[in-house]
């Protein structure tokens, strides 16, 4: 099979990586002006992944492949998308990131949707896993669903190794949101370390994930998706990892230092009030970090102030 990936950042390295050593035919795809595709030009490695000449780096993808593979910021995926249509239409597309669009809220298959058509076959590839690890042979279980059965089966079929053990997805929109949102909660938890109160990422993970679950059914989903590898099973690698970019971000947050990492979680709160918005479920944790991020409120004031709401049963 042929495999190509789109974008060649950490996890999108890794992916063209994971696809050559199951025996695939892979090919990374990235601007030539990005430092990522220099850096992989000149010596085969980001520092994480290192390439084997067997993986193919091009300046811009084809169809003369089986499978695209994207791992891009998710604020770009519908300028990638309309940027490539007649190469992508029609392919199975998998996305390999986390979020919803800031300025629509959608789910990125929606997006797919919309700028591709309802037929094109999508799915999403999430949970647990960061590259440090992956590359040091520590494996990790993930999901992956979509709409489509057949694809569903055969993704899974194609890419469960001795590193990754996949679980077959149920609920589409449970799973997305649920991705997306743990980035917000990683935010939190990263606020949490930064004030030296990290003893209450417990109250935080369970929280969180109560909320979570409200909107998931408020949109339709099973709220029982917040409860598995693509929200809570995803915990570990986003509350507590040093690696995670979510969690730093928000430590740095606390601590003043600079951090020029990616944190999807920044925008995904954003999209998450506009949710609150639309279905009417309240999300105070969610809400705490957007206050924090955009409204600039004062860190602590606003932990207090979600000690300070009503009493009430906790399931």
């Amino acid at each position: 099979m042929r495999v190509t990936v789109i974008g060649c950042g950490r996890w999108g390295s890794f992916l063209a990586w994971y696809a050559d050593k199951l025996g695939f035919t892979a090919r990374l795809y990235g601007r030539e002006s990005s430092a990522h595709m220099r850096a992989l030009r000149e010596t085969r490695s980001n520092g994480l992944v290192t390439l084997p000449d067997t993986v193919t780096l091009c300046g811009e993808p084809n169809g003369e492949t089986d499978i695209f593979l994207i791992s891009v910021n998710t604020q770009g995926l519908r300028a990638m998308l309309r940027e490539n249509t007649s190469t992508l239409s029609g392919k199975p597309l998998v996305l390999c990131m986390k979020g919803l669009e800031i300025d629509t809220g959608e789910r990125l298959t929606q997006v797919v949707a919309d700028e591709l058509g309802p037929s094109q076959p999508v799915a999403v590839w999430l949970g647990p896993g960061h590259v440090q690890e992956f590359m040091r042979g520590v494996p990790n279980c993930m999901v992956i669903d979509s709409a489509d059965e057949t694809l569903k089966a055969e993704l899974i079929g194609a890419f469960s190794g001795d590193l990754i053990r996949f679980y077959y997805g149920r609920d589409l929109i449970g799973n997305e949101v649920g991705a997306a949102a743990k980035n917000v909660v990683g935010i939190a938890a990263g606020i949490l370390d930064g004030l030296g109160l990290s003893t209450l990422k417990g109250a935080l993970m369970s929280r969180g994930t109560r909320e979570v679950a409200r909107l998931i059914k408020a949109l339709g989903g099973n709220e029982l998706s917040a409860y598995g590898l693509c929200h809570l099973g995803d915990y570990e690698a986003t509350v507590f990892s040093p690696y995670s970019h979510n969690r730093r971000f928000g430590e740095c947050l606390v601590t003043g230092e600079p951090y020029g990492e990616l944190a999807e979680g920044y925008p995904t709160v954003k999209a998450l009030m506009d949710l609150e918005a639309q279905t009417g479920v309240e999300l105070p944790i969610s809400r705490a970090v957007y206050e924090v991020l955009y409204e600039k409120a004062e860190l602590r004031a606003t932990l207090d102030g979600l000690f300070r709401r009503s009493l009430k049963m906790e399931f």
